[in-house]
């Protein structure tokens, strides 16, 4: 029995149950894989869940999202982080419905064209959402093909060996979108970074890493050291004990999001009487981690020019915040209760 006919026969008796998933054939629906393909990019399957299932009752079909405020996806999409990938599925979502009437193209070349899909999610939605035979390739996949070779090797130096021998499996199988999710829960679920269930693996008898007992170390992943920022975030209230808030304009991170005005310079953004707390709020960003000080002050009026406008805490609940600011205004509230 090869290994992909070894997978298979796993497969179907241990497949994860999820909402964006259908066993032996095409989801009928793509825009359902694309929703849940954007969301699982750097987030649990159980983080994804509640979040999947609150988006499609919002926006069950890819008319409703496109036409939809960008302001009403990014409050949808609160607390999910990585807010790029909201703003991406928004502008996609009116490109497929003005250039492709409203249906995902199934052609890999054609997806790569669209705002926010790069080279995996074109692969994942070609394989779940039209059952082509196109190899998924994530962390999941890597180790598990790594680990089966043996290859010990830096995996950004042979990644091109890495998607033959996933395309080659893929290639072998029956059903793609079926392998391709075999895969991932093999990954998931038993061939796991640390302690793999090596002895409940289909594979076992195929992978050069457990015969070698070099499970541990495979795949080689060098990670990159992460910068540590500081800075102050100012909790600014007016005589009606209403708070600052604003639309942070700039791009890249975090950019459309309501919050509270931070920095990472420890600057004071104009002369007032500031109080600086003890109170700090850290937060963990794929490439550098923040730490905060709350500083609190108290204004009868912002100084001209100064972005930003006041509102209650209690109406904090109608605008898109970051994790990082709902931790901030979390720790200042509990503090006044």
């Amino acid at each position: 029995m090869t290994v992909t006919e070894k997978l298979s026969k796993w497969y179907e008796k241990n497949a994860r149950n999820l909402p964006w998933r259908v066993k032996g054939k095409a989801h009928p629906n793509p825009y359902e894989v694309w929703i849940s393909e954007i969301m699982l990019q750097q987030t649990t399957v159980k983080t994804v869940l509640p979040y999947f299932k609150r988006f499609l009752e919002r926006f069950p079909t890819i008319t409703d999202l496109a036409k939809a405020p960008i302001e009403d996806v990014l409050l949808l999409w609160q607390g999910l982080g990585y807010y790029t990938r909201a703003r991406k599925l928004h502008e996609c979502a009116q490109v497929v419905m003005n250039k492709h009437n409203g249906h995902f193209p199934s052609d890999r070349k054609e997806l790569m064209k669209l705002p926010g899909i790069g080279s995996y999610t074109s692969a994942a939605i070609a394989s779940f959402g039209f059952n082509l035979p196109e190899a998924v390739v994530d962390g999941n996949v890597i180790r598990v093909l790594t680990r089966l070779k043996g290859w010990e090797a830096p995996v950004a130096t042979i990644m091109d060996q890495i998607n033959a021998f996933a395309e080659e499996l893929t290639q072998a199988s029956s059903c793609p979108a079926d392998h391709a999710s075999a895969m991932m829960d093999l990954g998931a679920g038993i061939c796991t970074p640390r302690s793999p269930l090596c002895t409940f693996c289909p594979l076992h008898y195929d992978c050069i890493a457990y015969k070698t007992g070099e499970t541990e170390s495979i795949p080689n992943i060098s990670k990159l050291k992460k910068e540590i920022k500081k800075g102050y975030v100012f909790w600014i209230e007016n005589n009606c004990a209403q708070v600052l808030i604003r639309k942070r304009t700039e791009k890249g991170l975090l950019s459309g999001l309501t919050e509270l005005p931070w920095n990472t310079d420890e600057s004071f953004p104009f002369p007032a009487d500031w109080h600086m707390t003890r109170k700090t709020v850290k937060h963990i960003f794929t490439h550098f981690d923040l730490t905060l000080t709350i500083v609190k002050t108290q204004v009868d009026s912002l100084p001209e020019g100064f972005d930003g406008f006041f509102t209650a805490p209690e109406n904090f609940k109608n605008y898109p915040f970051s994790t990082l600011m709902q931790k901030v205004i979390k720790k200042v509230i509990n503090e006044k209760k």
